[in-house]
């Protein structure tokens, strides 16, 4: 029986493909204020605003190609079973060739009802524009978790977390939660592994094995290192 393998991904591998993030300058997101394009109160305030800025990534996204570190994660599926938590709302993992990913923030390529959020539409690379509205006449939008909403598959994610028998963290500063504290569900004797170049090992759990490399480099050592786990 393969090893369930589990993999949290943030904003890090997504950047080497061209996608910036939220935290790259000052707390401003493609010159914007966090707060008026990815929270609840901006979107209240001004959605046209906020419309056009995920149209705006939604185009980027879709250009951006699948990175090395991507396409490594995807390989892994032959030997092992390899769970994809990933905090990033690009789909570059599912056309790298992965099989299991689930979002926790949500997913650029899906609108959702700003009344009934259990309506929920793959739009691919459309826009949305205001007018759009599900079949219940509410407006569309993006189906992104803004600051300050709940997180629905988090309790997915902790599962996966459980039964995990090894663990890897790739391109995440693990200070955004809930995501941050998946890491601490994981047992204490499962292998854990960090990819990021910039993280404090202070905050880390003392047997971490620390890669402190960007993510397509920091993949290929982690690929060398989960063969002796196979």
């Amino acid at each position: 029986m393969k090893k369930r393998l589990v993999i949290l991904t943030g904003a890090g591998i997504s950047a080497e493909s061209g996608l910036k993030t939220f935290r790259d300058s000052n707390g401003l997101w493609e010159n914007f204020k966090i707060e008026d394009v990815a929270s609840i109160e901006g979107w209240q305030k001004n959605p046209s605003l906020v419309l056009d800025f995920y149209n705006a990534r939604r185009k980027q996204a879709g250009e951006a190609k699948p990175n090395k570190a991507h396409q490594v994660l995807a390989s892994l599926e032959k030997d092992f079973d390899v769970d994809i938590i990933t905090q990033n709302v690009d789909d570059l993992h599912e056309r790298a060739g992965s099989s299991k990913v689930l979002h926790l923030h949500g997913k650029l390529r899906e609108a959702k009802s700003s009344l009934y959020p259990e309506t929920i539409i793959d739009i691919g690379m459309d826009e949305i524009k205001i007018g759009d509205v599900c079949d219940k006449g509410a407006q569309l939008r993006p189906n992104i978790v803004w600051f300050g909403e709940a997180v629905p598959e988090i309790e997915n994610a902790v599962l996966k977390c459980i039964k995990a028998d090894i663990f890897v963290v790739i391109g995440t500063s693990l200070q955004v939660y809930p995501a941050a504290n998946l890491i601490n569900y994981i047992d204490e004797e499962c292998p854990l592994f960090v990819i990021d170049p910039h993280i404090e090992k202070g905050i880390l759990p003392p047997n971490v094995n620390l890669i402190q490399e960007n993510a397509v480099l920091g993949v290929e050592n982690l690929k060398e290192a989960l063969k002796s786990l196979e």
